[in-house]
């Protein structure tokens, strides 16, 4: 299939065959490049399935740019160009985080462009108001207009991450994210969740949503499948349009671009969603037919839409960074798909090129970038890029190229005669943000996206005049209900306050069964004051984003069953229970389906809880009020193994298109509820829990030679007796290691990996090891530290001896202090190592890569002693 020739497709996903991988390599056997020097070994069936990388620009479609040239703006640019100093030049092709870059930095670097990454905002504070975005807006573009010191004015525009709504103000209508819209199938609603996304973006200053996302995530153990629409080509495509002219206008109308639009970032250019394993930022190693008709659909259409900007991925293909590859950005992407915007970075993704540091990469823009996000590295890439055009490793041609783009971008929105945001025409009209009517189309995405798996004996639609019970930890809960890229990037730490425009499923029930004549109470853990006629459970994933999400497979919450617990109680005491699932993805949930009478997939809904009520319950007359729309945009799997969609002989429990609407019969056998998963059942980066290791992990007791013992069974001692190890209780019995130095002789704990971690997203993305502790006793003099790899140690007992004595906290130590005290966290064997030379005991509970907001306290990097 390749639906950039116009040839109708399947509606099955597609799949690349082995006779057709075979056919593509003998016609471009006389044309190949070789293999990169970095790329993965592969045997013969998968070179002859794949490829080898190859990039053959003449067999991508060839498109028409539909913004027509304007030789006014063309002669602008031109004189503009012609009056530039080399640093105004280098200047437009730099962009800095406003977590790291000041407006006074703007008004003497020249810089081009700002962006607001997942977790920056006016003044640190996450929930800062839509005055204070609104008024650095004006302050960024005032520096940039101010010429007093000399330079040209060339107005800075503002990049977002606009990823369900504008979902970084406070109070803004938040959509469903782009998992569930896939499933309304309806790209005219689509378009107008682009228009209303853009006017509350216009609102507070910003010109540029990096939006959409039309990955096409091939499995969803990927941390990001949510944000693409489907798991179909030709949704994506669909959606990619329609997106795209509901953010910027259609090319020719008098409104494309105006102030009550903004430019998009389609994105991540290309394969984002096909790397091996789900692997976040990893390697796409798919044929080069696949990569084009899969991988790329949503980038033809959008393309052909107008889409101003694309945004390079972090992804390689065929071990080649995508953000240095020019067949791809260059070959294909400009020239043969004749993409006239430009080409910005993802956060400091030129860092990852071989030869290349976040701070130095002129390699970058020869491939094809024209805009690199160095969100805290700006003043690095400003001043080595510098000096690369100044002696010559970028070329004139290429600077003036790529700042010719971005420039014609600005003259198109018209930026060099529009005032301050805040005098533009939605500046400071803060009443857009979550308007009535913005929220009731938000309202109606919720109840079109919403997926009917399981109606046994036709129990929805409930009435809504008796007494409900709405139970479960995601019922009333609007952090779960948004998602990751709410308020900050992975959505956590939120309050209820945080969202005034908003309710949630609880509220939304609440306030049509009281409308009803019903009852409703809300008992999260299902301990009900009066036995209800049925129980609707409301439970899911916690939020996360970009590899924070990443999972190793499809088991929901491994090892913990409450959810499950919770609904076999309910149907125990004679209670028929509506499951809604919360996800940013389709999980292995057969036994919790099995469970249920009916099972909802609600995926993750936004800021309209009530949109699930319209759709679970009937009018207060007893008639339907909206019946099931959303139909699978992912195929749902049937164990927890199988995730990857295009893996030969792939089955799904329940098929690409799949949903039930009322009129159907919704009775459904029981499931199989082997998971496929054997041994511990452990959550991804999570190495003790539960008084448990992870699969492939051990714990090592170390004497002052470093010699190792295993520890298999607690009790167990070194035989010097300078280290024991004991069971204790946190949560749980026997859930928790106690670990006692005697002094006598300096002695380690260990968890060591086999094979070693690959922890080097984690470290760039800032994250830390937590451990769950409780400090019994902890020396006052002597040494007490923590290490990882074969870095040297850090210092621990001062950190230690601050925390509550005899109480269990959360201490982080971040990735990036192991890698400054030597450890390489690209191939981690130990993960951490505590080590004692005078007599101490500390209590361990959990140990798991986690984020700033889990740990209570964080180890500032000290020296390495």
């Amino acid at each position: 299939m390749c639906i950039f020739a116009g040839a109708p497709a399947p509606a099955a996903r597609f799949r690349t065959t082995l006779a057709a991988a075979l056919a593509l390599a003998v016609l471009a056997a006389c044309n190949r490049a070789p293999a990169p020097a970095d790329a993965p070994a592969a045997d013969a069936a998968t070179q002859a399935a794949t490829g080898d990388g190859a990039i053959h620009p003449d067999q991508w479609p060839e498109l028409a740019w539909p913004v027509a040239a304007d030789p006014a703006i063309e002669k602008r640019i031109d004189e503009l160009l012609a009056s530039m100093t080399l640093e105004e030049k280098v200047g437009q092709l730099i962009q800095g985080d406003i977590g790291s870059i000041t407006p006074e930095d703007v008004r003497k670097y020249r810089l081009g462009s700002i962006l607001a990454g997942g977790s920056s905002d006016p003044g640190g504070k996450y929930n800062a108001t839509p005055a204070e975005w609104l008024a650095l807006s004006d302050a960024f573009w005032e520096a940039s207009m101010d010429t007093s010191g000399g330079g040209k004015a060339i107005p800075v525009i503002w990049g977002i991450d606009a990823m369900h709504g504008q979902s970084n103000v406070v109070g803004a209508t938040l959509f469903p994210h782009n998992v569930g819209l896939g499933a309304t199938r309806n790209a005219e609603l689509l378009r107008r969740i682009g228009e209303i996304t853009a006017m509350e973006t216009r609102t507070t200053g910003m010109e540029w949503a990096f939006a959409p996302t039309v990955a096409v995530p091939q499995d969803v153990r990927w941390g990001r499948a949510y944000e693409g629409y489907s798991e179909n080509p030709q949704v994506v495509a669909e959606f990619a349009k329609a997106m795209v002219e509901g953010l910027q206008g259609k090319p020719g109308a008098a409104d494309f671009l105006d102030d009550r639009h903004v430019m998009v970032s389609v994105k991540h250019f290309v394969g984002d969603g096909g790397t091996s394993g789900g692997r976040d930022q990893g390697d796409t190693v798919v044929s080069e037919a696949e990569l084009r008709d899969v991988h790329a659909a949503g980038y033809k259409t959008a393309i052909e839409a107008g889409a101003q900007s694309v945004m390079a991925s972090f992804n390689s293909f065929h071990g080649t960074k995508m953000h240095g590859h020019k067949p791809l950005l260059t070959d294909v992407l400009k020239d043969r798909m004749n993409f006239g915007g430009f080409v910005v970075g993802d956060w400091n993704g030129h860092g990852q090129i071989p030869g290349c540091s976040n701070d130095n990469c002129p390699a970058t823009f020869t491939a094809g970038l024209d805009m690199a996000m160095a969100p805290d590295s700006w003043k690095g890439m400003y001043d080595t890029t510098l000096a690369a055009a100044k002696d010559g490793t970028l070329s004139m041609e290429r600077l003036d190229d790529a700042v010719r783009r971005i420039l014609r971008v600005k003259f198109l929105m018209k930026l060099f005669d529009a005032p301050k945001p805040s005098q533009r025409a939605l500046g400071g009209k803060f009443e857009l943000l979550g308007a009535p009517e913005h929220r009731e189309v938000a309202r109606q995405a919720v109840r079109e996206s919403l997926v009917l798996l399981k109606n046994q004996g036709g129990i929805l639609p409930l009435r809504a005049n008796q007494r409900v019970l709405v139970a479960g930890d995601g019922a009333d809960n609007m952090s779960k209900q948004t998602g990751g890229w709410t308020l900050n990037w992975q959505g956590t730490g939120t309050t209820r306050a945080d969202f005034p425009n908003a309710n949630t499923i609880w509220e939304g029930i609440a306030e049509a069964v009281k409308g009803a004549g019903g009852q409703a109470e809300l008992a999260v853990d299902g301990k009900y004051k009066a036995k209800p006629d049925v129980a609707v459970v409301v439970f899911g994933e916690n939020p996360y984003a970009e590899f924070q999400g990443d999972i190793p497979n499809l088991l929901f919450h491994p090892g913990d069953d409450s959810d499950l617990e919770l609904i076999r109680r309910l149907k125990a005491d004679g209670i028929p229970v509506v499951a809604v699932f919360i996800s940013g993805r389709p999980l292995w949930m057969n036994r919790e389906i099995n469970a249920s009478d009916a099972f909802v997939a609600a995926w993750l809904p936004g800021s309209e809880g009530a949109g699930v009520a319209d759709v679970l319950l009937r009018k207060a007359d007893g008639s339907v009020n909206h019946d099931f729309k959303g139909k699978l945009s992912f195929s749902w799997p049937r164990n927890a193994v199988d995730a990857a969609v295009n893996a030969p002989g792939y089955e799904p429990q329940f098929a690409f298109g799949y949903g039930l609407t009322y009129a159907d019969q919704g009775d459904l056998a029981a499931l199989p509820e082997d998971s496929g998963i054997q041994g511990l059942q452990a959550p991804a980066g999570v190495y003790f829990a539960r008084g448990q290791l992870a699969p492939g992990l051990s714990l090592n007791l170390e004497d002052a030679a470093g010699a190792a013992t295993a520890v298999t069974t607690v009790p167990a001692a070194l035989a010097d007796n300078s280290l024991a190890v004991s069971a204790v209780d946190h949560e749980r019995q026997e859930d928790a290691r106690r670990f006692t130095w005697s002094g006598t002789q300096p002695a380690s704990v260990a968890i060591v990996s086999e094979p070693p971690q690959e922890l080097t997203r984690e470290t760039n993305g800032d994250l830390l090891l937590v451990l769950t502790l409780r400090p019994d006793a902890v020396p006052a003099t002597g040494s007490v530290t923590a290490s990882a790899g074969a870095g040297k140690p850090l210092p621990l007992r001062d950190t230690l001896a601050k925390l509550p004595a005899g109480q269990w906290t959360t201490l982080g130590i971040p990735l990036k202090c192991f890698v400054a005290a030597g450890a390489d966290t690209a191939a981690l064997d130990t993960l951490v190592k505590l080590r004692s030379d005078a007599a101490a005991t500390l209590s361990v509970s959990r140990v798991a890569i986690g984020s700033v907001s889990e740990a209570e306290q964080i180890l500032s990097c000290p020296t390495a002693q």
